[in-house]
């Protein structure tokens, strides 16, 4: 669980603007989640989650000042490349980074409401596979779907996969779902706040991977 607590996302203002430098603090503890996981098939979620920080982060460093919000920062975009937005920039980043992060609020929010598969209750896969159908699987290529799909039976018993978002220490369930359900208090509100913003600007695309 320490992965997670140790690095909470901040409370949103009154005004739920996204502070950038705050945001892309929290989320660059965020990739080894997807070790926990334990198929190297979530690889590919864990790299491009990674690259979109650096993206977000680079396009962030060239004007703090002017890039304090993500909702500044897209809006600024907006101006900056006119009919290339918004398949550019942090903007087009943000957009992918969101899905990913969507997919840990999904899947997070499932353990923690206890969803599981009767005849196997301690397997992660139906909170994984919601995760994914919710979250990421309309952007997928048949191809990709299928790489997910083999990778759902090989993902960890519940009790090995809180072991290791506890970093090896062993911990209660009970324990764990309470700094879980925590955790996602900021989390979902962050990633709820960012969805809000693509849906009132019209910046998301739905083309596939």
């Amino acid at each position: 669980m320490a992965l997670l607590m140790e690095h909470q996302f901040r409370q949103l203002p009154a005004d739920r603007q996204v502070e950038t430098r705050p945001f892309l603090e929290a989320v660059s503890y965020l990739p080894p989640f997807f070790d926990c996981l334990g198929s190297t098939i979530f690889s590919p979620i864990k790299a491009d989650i990674t690259g979109n920080i650096t993206k977000i982060k680079a396009v962030y460093d060239t004007n703090p000042g002017r890039f304090k919000t993500l909702q500044q920062m897209v809006e600024a975009e907006k101006e900056m490349y006119g009919a290339e937005w918004p398949r550019v920039g942090a903007t087009l980043a943000l957009m992918w980074l969101k899905r990913g992060l969507r997919f840990i609020q999904v899947f997070l929010q499932s353990l923690v409401d206890g969803e599981k598969d009767d005849n196997n209750p301690n397997l992660i896969q139906a909170n994984v596979t919601k995760a994914y159908e919710i979250a990421l699987r309309r952007y997928h290529s048949w191809f990709v779907q299928q790489l997910f799909k083999a990778a759902l039976y090989a993902a960890p018993y519940k009790s090995d996969f809180l072991r290791a978002l506890s970093k090896g220490r062993d911990v209660k369930e009970e324990e764990c779902m309470e700094k879980i359900k925590k955790f996602l208090v900021n989390f979902s509100a962050t990633v709820d706040t960012i969805y809000e913003m693509y849906n009132k600007m019209n910046a998301d695309l739905d083309y596939k991977v």
